[in-house]
């Protein structure tokens, strides 16, 4: 008696990169074209959904301001049920997967569900911020720490951390600022941070959309409000933005062949 197989799929956690298409890795690009099906997140730009072929299954699991359209048990039992039945599944998640997108609990549980699961890296968001706006985010005269915070935490976690902690060598990453941006900078103050320190505040990083302005510590909390995602870099090296445009301005893609995504297969 012949011994039934049961084909199982892989799960592929997938960097969406910060935006523009042209940011994809060339793997993440492929994998969109042979998915059977796509859960994605809600930051994840149009013109990166665009690219997905029509007969893949492509599936909003996001949230916005805290509203999950789907609980993160829910995705979890997406992926793992998608996968048993033999399909490719990518879950597409905004910038780079394993910064502050929940890939921790996703691997783990695919991992107890005997899901093989493949990690594809992305240009996370404050990496594309800084390109577009033209600064480095360490400097040998200025920076030479870069710290990750997120201003949103599980509820039992403080945001940013232990007061007193930076130095003023310091550049900090700052995802998910919200919207109350004199708290924020209360915890930068409180952190070590001067009341004169740039902050730069970059929306929709990388694509038409994008739009920067250039803050300190002190005056954080008269900025105006951003459509997210929003990154916001604070530290020394956030001042060489002093050098090309100032203030709250919108930046344009520029024009170019799209031959990244023919090398990718995604165009003809």
């Amino acid at each position: 008696m012949t011994e039934t197989i049961v084909a199982k799929g892989k799960v592929y956690l997938v960097g969406a990169g910060p935006g523009d298409p042209g940011l994809l890795t060339v793997e993440a690009a492929r994998l969109l074209r042979i998915a059977d099906v796509v859960f994605h997140d809600d930051l994840v730009s149009p013109a990166i959904l665009a690219l997905i072929p029509d007969q893949v299954h492509v599936e909003n699991v996001g949230k916005r301001c805290g509203h999950a359209r789907v609980g993160q048990q829910q995705i979890h039992s997406l992926m793992i049920n998608a996968a048993r039945e033999g399909w490719t599944v990518v879950r597409l998640k905004a910038g780079d997967p394993l910064v502050f997108g929940r890939a921790g609990e996703e691997i783990e549980a695919l991992r107890g569900a005997g899901i093989e699961c493949l990690i594809v890296p992305g240009i996370t968001a404050a990496f594309g911020a800084a390109a577009r706006a033209g600064i480095p985010l360490t400097d040998r005269r200025l920076a030479s720490k870069l710290v990750f915070f997120s201003n949103h935490q599980a509820a039992e976690k403080s945001a940013i951390g232990r007061a007193g902690t930076i130095s003023q060598d310091t550049t900090a990453l700052i995802y998910m600022p919200g919207s109350e941006y004199e708290e924020l900078a209360a915890r930068l103050r409180q952190q070590g941070f001067d009341p004169e320190t740039p902050c730069l505040m970059v929306s929709q990083a990388t694509t038409a959309q994008q739009q920067v302005h250039l803050a300190s510590v002190a005056s954080l909390a008269a900025a105006p409000p951003f459509a997210a995602p929003v990154v916001v870099i604070v530290g020394a090296v956030a001042a060489s933005y002093l050098a090309g445009p100032t203030g709250f301005t919108k930046v344009s893609q520029d024009s170019r062949p799209d031959l990244h995504l023919e090398f990718a297969g995604l165009r003809s």
